[in-house]
């Protein structure tokens, strides 16, 4: 553990945009893209919708991954990371209902895992964990965007008979995924049908308290703004090669929870030229006890017998 002085680094954006049918969730999360990086070139969207993504091509030259069912976390994790390898500076997920109750995701396969329920969620939950840190982790900038549908509680009433009975009552509007998606988030972002934009979460508070606006390429901008201002955030390599120890390197690995070949790679290189110097080191002290005539030349290394 490490204890030192708080500083503002630079960020990529975890941006949620959320909306009932119709309220504009490609549109606006291209123009926002667009802002963040100024070159839809740079941009993937990865389209679930049965090619909606390439109703927007007279924007600009961006590109479409599509993603076809079954949509299982995995599947959603090995498209960010083609996009990753790509080079693209920024990902939009479109969207991630489908992990979550789409043909061949987890609420699907939990459910054909019939009565298995405690067993069901013990496996599921990881799968869906891995999808969640593949958008976290991203060394991209991230726009999700989640499906919002009427929900609904059991209240109890009485009815025109005189008897006490449970009745679903309308509660508002839900995301359809995980309950809680928002909070890993960086700024969600609650579309209208008439694609005005209301923040339910800001940490940059560009748009928290704020009225209710139509998202633009501007809106990307400014956010692009707010993740390049601190100092610059350390790459995930730099951060390996500082590494001193096998030890500091494995809790750097198991707190990134790396999943790119690439990375994984360079965390296996760094393993073996640490692995190599201690063993260099451990030679070279025996050599000096060697010379100030202690142990003989003989002494078994490594539990030699």
């Amino acid at each position: 553990m490490k204890i030192q002085q708080a500083s503002r680094k630079k960020a990529k954006i975890r941006l949620g945009l959320s909306s009932v049918s119709g309220g504009g969730k490609t549109y606006s999360a291209l123009l926002i893209a667009k802002g963040l990086c100024g070159d839809l070139s740079r941009v993937t969207i990865i389209d679930t919708e049965n090619g909606s993504a390439d109703l927007y091509a007279h924007l600009g030259n961006y590109n479409v991954l599509s993603l076809t069912p079954p949509f299982t976390p995995e599947r959603y994790r090995e498209a960010i990371q083609a996009s990753e390898k790509a080079g693209m500076e920024v990902i939009v997920v479109d969207g991630i209902s489908a992990e979550w109750e789409g043909q061949g995701g987890v609420l699907e396969m939990a459910d054909a895992l019939g009565g298995q329920y405690q067993s069901a969620w013990k496996t599921l939950t990881p799968r869906h964990e891995a999808f969640k840190q593949a958008i976290l982790q991203s060394p991209c900038h991230i726009i999700t965007t989640v499906r919002r549908k009427q929900d609904y509680v059991l209240q109890e009433r009485v009815n025109k008979n005189g008897k006490t009975i449970q009745a679903p009552v309308k509660v508002g509007l839900k995301e359809v995924t995980r309950e809680g998606w928002e909070y890993e988030l960086t700024v969600n972002l609650e579309l209208e049908l008439n694609h005005h934009a209301t923040a339910s979460k800001d940490r940059t508070n560009l748009f928290m308290g704020k009225p209710a606006f139509i998202p633009t390429e501007a809106t990307g901008k400014l956010i692009a703004d707010w993740c390049n201002q601190g100092i610059e955030n350390p790459s995930i390599t730099e951060r390996i090669n500082e590494c001193k120890t096998i030890k500091e390197l494995l809790q750097l690995f198991q707190d990134e929870q790396i999943q790119d070949d690439a990375t994984i790679t360079a965390f296996s290189n760094k393993r073996k030229q640490l692995e190599e110097a201690t063993l260099n080191n451990f030679i070279q002290s025996q050599s000096k006890i060697n010379t100030n005539g202690l142990p003989n030349t003989n002494t078994p290394v490594s539990g030699d017998k």
